[in-house]
């Protein structure tokens, strides 16, 4: 570092009190409030992963809440998020945050199709405070384009970032792809499950619940170097059936099938909006997408989260839950071929009809 003032010992109260500073300047997107707090935290000598972790990445996480609540709207939400995002620049820049790099080299990444690169960047920002020379590449990396960054680079290791479940399946490629050229893989974000279930799924070489968990396993250990050989299909084995490619693949045609009946599996269709009915194949699209990431992975529970989180999304937005059942049977019906789809279906709609939500959104 070269400021000569000693980082702030970590009080939560200050932190939790910074959140909602920081929490008010985002939220009425001020832009120069938000900034001009973290530059006063770290000039009162906060350390700036502190500022990182314990104040921007928690009113980050508030953004995402609020927004499922229905209490902010996307436009808001992407606001918010973007002044979080100049905001950890400003930490980047402060001179309490230069440090001089005495590891080895790390990239940092999103995988193809995230476009949440928030998480991402706020790992990297960590490494760097941890003495990492780091290539952030940011949301959306192609893995062929990751690949060859990491020929060029010679990284230690790759740190791949995901918030979305549908994304795993690319995720899967981007990590045997970077282990096929002998470089190993932590994978941290919601993606990847309940204490990181997926990422062993998957074959990841380690997992990180957040920043600074990861940065700890990384200053801690070595990442084993990854066996050659390994293959996508040696972790999941029940892809033979090909239920997951042929969903995958006919995603389009199910949804425009589903749609079409279900005016007449719930008739209260018939008065939408065409809002409403864009937002309904909208929803329906992402209905299938998660059933073929439930089918790849081999997880019934994962649909079943979904379809509950989906609930109380759509609740909180003044649509019925029952909305939900007409649309899995008429799903099950054109999958009724596929036993695994159909098993996968059938489970989601006995938790729905099962669990009652309240008109906030949660179950009851």
């Amino acid at each position: 570092m070269s400021t000569s003032t000693p980082p702030r010992p970590y009080r939560p109260e200050h932190a939790e009190q910074a959140a909602e500073l920081l929490w008010n300047a985002v939220s009425t997107a001020d832009e120069y409030a938000a900034t001009e707090l973290v530059q006063r935290l770290l000039d009162e000598g906060t350390a700036p992963e502190s500022v990182l972790l314990d104040v921007i990445a928690v009113v980050q996480g508030r953004v995402g809440e609020e927004w499922a609540a229905n209490r902010i709207s996307v436009a808001q939400e992407h606001a918010a998020t973007a002044i979080n995002d100049r905001a950890v620049a400003a930490v980047s820049a402060h001179p309490s945050a230069r440090t001089t790099a005495t590891r080895g080299r790390i990239t940092v990444a999103c995988v193809d199709g995230e476009w949440h690169g928030l998480p991402a960047r706020l790992l990297a920002e960590t490494l760097k405070l941890r003495g990492w020379r780091v290539d952030y590449l940011g949301a959306q990396v192609p893995t062929p384009h990751l690949i060859a960054h990491l020929h060029s680079t010679r990284a230690d290791a790759v740190a791949l970032s995901s918030s979305i479940a549908t994304r795993l399946p690319t995720a899967h490629a981007a990590i045997t792809a970077c282990q096929a050229i002998g470089v190993p893989v932590l994978v941290g974000g919601a993606a990847f499950g309940p204490a990181g279930r997926y990422a062993t799924l998957l074959g990841a070489d380690a997992w990180a619940p957040d920043a600074r968990t990861a940065a700890d396993h990384l200053a801690e250990r070595a990442l084993p170097r990854p066996q050659p050989g390994h293959q996508q299909f040696d972790d999941l084995p029940h892809l033979a059936d090909q239920e997951y490619t042929m969903v995958a693949r006919n995603s389009a045609s199910l949804v425009r099938s589903v749609f079409t009946a279900l005016e007449d599996a719930f008739p209260a269709m018939r008065s939408y909006s065409d809002l409403q009915r864009e937002r309904t194949g909208e929803d329906l699209a992402h209905i299938v997408e998660f059933l073929a990431t439930a089918l790849y992975l081999g997880d019934e529970e994962l649909f079943a989260w979904f379809i509950t989180w989906t609930a109380q999304i759509l609740v909180a937005r003044g649509v019925p839950a029952h909305s939900l059942p007409p649309a899995l049977d008429l799903l099950a019906r054109e999958l009724k071929d596929f036993p695994r789809a159909v098993r996968i279906l059938q489970a989601a709609t006995n938790t729905l009809t099962t669990a009652p939500f309240t008109a906030a959104g949660n179950n009851a």
